[in-house]
């Protein structure tokens, strides 16, 4: 690999950092604002007062200009808190599972370990027993840097989730990082989005169409087949509308159902 190439993945991987950074930062200015406008609307609620706040506003406009002007390649994690609870353990976490999408650029499938990601495969497989995944987007594709179809969310904007988080299962099964900080995550690899802190996944994920380096922070829980391997592949050499390295695809991918089953 060129130095030019590693220099630019090391700036496209600092830069997802500093988003992340400022995400919870922006998350925890909310938090706290939140609760002193709550103590106060309480105190004085006899008088009729109300109180409505909103925080973090111009950082995510920071950070949406940022990111279109530099093409971050990172995945965009879900915004999502908790909430609700986790669903019950209901799998058996001995087996192997298969999800599968029929979509608008054709049918994608990988296999789940649930020996290895238990957590995760009983979230996705609930999930879409109930439908949460139909008719949604894959609202993010990125092609330079790192490579990925990012899915999963319901909002369709890198901000929606199942209103609860799953922890981070498998992180060291593509080895050490190197001295970069990163592990490779080869060609169908199926991966956890999150928020940049630990076990905060939600039920954004990725496909990884094209061998990508990033950290070993994000659960890789999945395996697409060659059929689904190369239906993402198409999807990525469309590249992205407007013809930026990062955003909706030019493809657009509807989720028209989705369904887990037991191998």
């Amino acid at each position: 690999m060129s130095s030019s190439e590693q220099r630019r993945r090391q700036l496209a991987r600092e830069k997802f950092e500093r988003q992340q950074k400022r995400r919870e930062e922006a998350r925890s200015r909310t938090r706290r604002v939140t609760a002193i406008v709550a103590a106060s609307v309480a105190v004085v609620a006899v008088v009729g007062v109300s109180a409505f706040v909103v925080a973090g506003k111009d950082d995510d406009k920071d950070e949406k200009s940022e990111a279109a002007a530099s093409q971050s390649p990172a995945p965009e994690p879900s915004e999502s808190e908790s909430k609700a609870p986790t669903p019950p353990m209901k799998i058996d976490k001995k087996a192997t599972y298969t999800m599968s999408l029929k979509t608008s650029q054709g049918d994608i499938a990988f296999s789940m370990d649930a020996a290895k990601t238990p957590q995760t495969v009983n979230s996705f497989k609930a999930l879409a027993d109930k439908g949460y995944f139909d008719a949604t987007k894959c609202h993010r594709l990125t092609t330079q840097g790192i490579f990925v179809l990012q899915c999963g969310d319901p909002k369709g904007d890198g901000t929606g989730g199942p209103g609860y988080n799953i922890p981070d299962e498998n992180l060291d099964a593509l080895g050490k990082a190197g001295g970069d900080g990163t592990v490779v995550y080869p060609p169908g690899t199926v991966a956890m989005a999150n928020t940049g802190q630990p076990d905060s996944g939600g039920s954004q994920y990725f496909l990884v169409y094209k061998e990508t380096k990033l950290p070993p922070t994000y659960t890789p829980f999945g395996t697409m087949d060659d059929a689904s391997l190369k239906a993402v592949q198409k999807v990525g050499e469309a590249g992205v509308e407007g013809g930026a390295g990062d955003g909706a695809p030019k493809k657009a991918v509807t989720i028209e159902k989705a369904s887990v089953e037991k191998d």
